[in-house]
């Protein structure tokens, strides 16, 4: 390695040396997650004004189950310095914006008495993960306390769980050939950041012992 070559790696190091000091500053860190749930406040904001209605009120119920512990989150300790990795992470939160502003109105594949528990039980799933996970949330991979209780005793990733039924409700209410290609890329990118997240974490031993504890990702027993 030349000279050049290892002053823009210690420039490099240097960088996220620096960044990784700010975002361990709780001010820091939680104006970067304010910041990032504006496009959540800013969307359940325009369909309220189209009136207050039930899915409304739990639309912002949901958010505000987001937002509120992303404001008030615990600094990070460690903090993946691979922007491919925050892009996903990125893409991938966003992405449930999609299916409301982009997807068609489609046609349902499944009765009501089908598609409404599904999506009750999407709701639950991810109230109770979101519960559970407290103020240890954050968007890219990062390493904050471990929760290993509540709905992460039985699934790794049980806000993603959520995400999937949310994802295959919406599918299967208002089938299109868009609808379901919205939905599945909605579905890819959760998993593949889960598996992202994983790597970044199990160097953690604390979060390695945890993958060897509860050995389902997203489906209890199964996967």
């Amino acid at each position: 390695m030349n000279s050049t070559e290892t002053m823009d790696s210690d420039a490099g190091r240097d960088f996220w040396t620096s960044l990784l000091r700010m975002l361990a500053n709780p001010w820091f860190d939680r104006s970067i997650a304010t910041i990032a749930c504006v496009p959540f406040a800013y969307y359940g904001y325009y369909r309220s004004r189209q009136g207050i209605t039930l899915p409304i009120i739990v639309l912002w119920f949901q958010y505000a189950l987001l937002i509120i512990p992303m404001v008030l989150r615990r600094p990070p300790k460690r903090v993946t310095r691979n922007p491919a990795y925050w892009l996903l992470a990125f893409v991938a939160s966003y992405w449930i914006l999609v299916p409301p502003v982009l997807g068609s109105p489609g046609r349902s594949l499944i009765s009501s008495a089908v598609s409404s528990p599904l999506s009750i039980c999407s709701l639950l799933i991810s109230v109770w993960a979101r519960l559970s996970l407290g103020r240890n949330i954050g968007i890219v991979p990062a390493q904050r306390d471990l929760v290993a209780g509540g709905a992460y005793n039985y699934v790794r990733h049980p806000i993603y769980t959520g995400v999937f039924l949310a994802y295959l409700a919406f599918a299967l209410r208002t089938y299109s050939p868009r609808n379901v290609l919205i939905a599945g890329l909605g579905i890819l990118l959760f998993a593949v950041k889960s598996v992202v997240e994983e790597n970044f974490l199990r160097m953690d031993p604390q979060y390695a012992a945890y993958m060897r504890k509860v050995r389902a990702r997203w489906i209890p027993l199964i996967v």
